[in-house]
């Protein structure tokens, strides 16, 4: 859906969420839909402990990528945008707030991404 204000087109936000048991853990996905990109927050709690911001970039073939909030050594949310940037080509926004216990868990929860991505892409 998009609007028109002072002559310029915009899509409006839009919120998709969808939940997933993972590894005998229930898995919450939030996704906002914003004008040229998505915001994306993973989480099995209702936290925001860090935040990163990946793009792409003329100058490089793999997507630019920042973390604005939380613990530089948790590099999950960084990456996990970086991926999604390059993979959908638009400004991706990623909180991820799933503790670490294991190492399967990361891979399993970016496949259920990526499926919801196939399933619904107009959410993102």
């Amino acid at each position: 859906m998009t609007e028109t204000q002072n002559g310029s087109e915009f899509d409006q936000v839009s919120v998709h969420n969808f939940s997933e048991k993972i590894l005998e853990q229930v898995v919450h996905f939030h996704v906002m839909k914003l004008s040229g990109g998505f915001f994306l927050w993973v989480g099995s709690a209702p936290v925001l402990s860090n935040l990163a911001v990946s793009m792409s970039s003329k100058y490089d073939s793999m997507p630019l990528s920042t973390l604005v909030l939380g613990d530089p050594s948790n590099t999950a949310p960084n990456s996990l945008a970086q991926r999604l940037a390059k993979k959908t080509k638009k400004q991706v926004f990623v909180s991820y707030s799933i503790p670490m216990t294991d190492s399967n868990l990361g891979l399993l929860v970016e496949n259920r991404i990526k499926k919801e991505l196939e399933l619904h892409p107009e959410h993102f």
